[in-house]
């Protein structure tokens, strides 16, 4: 298809790219283990795949598509649940943790005299 690249990059990683980076900080801002972010972009990924069948023409039932989206998606998920721990973390216990980065933090050095 002439169409798979632009629908792939405007369906998967626009729209329910989107979906997934809300998913991931919705489930982490709650508190809520990783692999809940990895189950819903099992969904998410079947979403995907009907959007681009559905609006597009594409294949529905595309095993390597589905694992292709469903990858990319949990992968978006995993970043805003990551990114969004760091700073929760870092916001909730400033007196234990400090931001190092985007996706991490480290233990506050305490210095006693």
């Amino acid at each position: 298809m002439i169409h798979s690249i632009p629908v792939f990059i405007g369906v998967t990683l626009g729209f329910m790219g989107g979906c997934a980076f809300m998913t991931g900080h919705s489930i982490s801002n709650t508190w809520r283990p990783l692999w809940q972010v990895l189950a819903y972009a099992l969904l998410l990924g079947a979403a995907d795949r009907f959007l681009v069948f559905a609006l597009f023409g594409g294949p529905l039932l595309s095993l390597a598509g589905y694992i292709l989206d469903t990858l990319v998606l949990a992968a978006i998920g995993a970043a805003a649940w990551r990114a969004t721990r760091a700073r929760r973390m870092c916001l909730q216990y400033p007196w234990l943790y400090e931001r190092v980065g985007l996706f991490g933090w480290r233990e506050r050095l305490h210095h006693h005299l």
